[in-house]
């Protein structure tokens, strides 16, 4: 279904959204029309499906992330999930197995806001909060 071709002008697409399709055709020996026909169709068939931008977060003043695994004492899993949903230094959010119920990544300018949440997480469990002190890969 998928061929050599289209994970090279997948993985080319994932380091820059906005490279061009020459570009792209030069790397992989093809036209610009043949690479927007391949992109076309691993859109169609849904491997691709959105593109983004990467924001470097502390030039915004946002430079603490956060790791919260939530341990859940009550059934109230729809509610939470909503609460995850509005919340907006929440980057990230898992259901997961093993140690924890959720797994939530926070991005945020200071621990005033993370303490914020925390004290809203206590609403359906306990937490572990872990601090990242470097990126290593994104």
């Amino acid at each position: 279904m998928f061929d050599e071709i289209d994970f090279k002008i997948i993985n080319m697409l994932k380091i820059n959204s906005k490279i061009s399709l020459k570009e792209i055709g030069e790397h992989i020996h093809l036209t610009p029309q043949g690479v927007s026909n391949r992109i076309a169709r691993l859109q169609d068939l849904g491997l691709i499906t959105q593109y983004t931008i990467c924001v470097n977060n502390a030039m915004l003043g946002k430079n603490i992330i956060a790791f919260v695994t939530i341990f859940m004492k009550t059934t109230k899993h729809d509610k939470l999930i909503d609460f995850i949903k509005t919340n907006s230094i929440i980057t990230e959010a898992h259901r997961i197995s093993g140690d924890g119920c959720y797994l939530l990544k926070i991005i945020c300018s200071n621990m005033d806001e993370i303490n914020l949440l925390l004290d809203d997480i206590m609403e359906f469990g306990t937490y572990r909060l872990n601090l990242s002190t470097s990126t290593i890969k994104e």
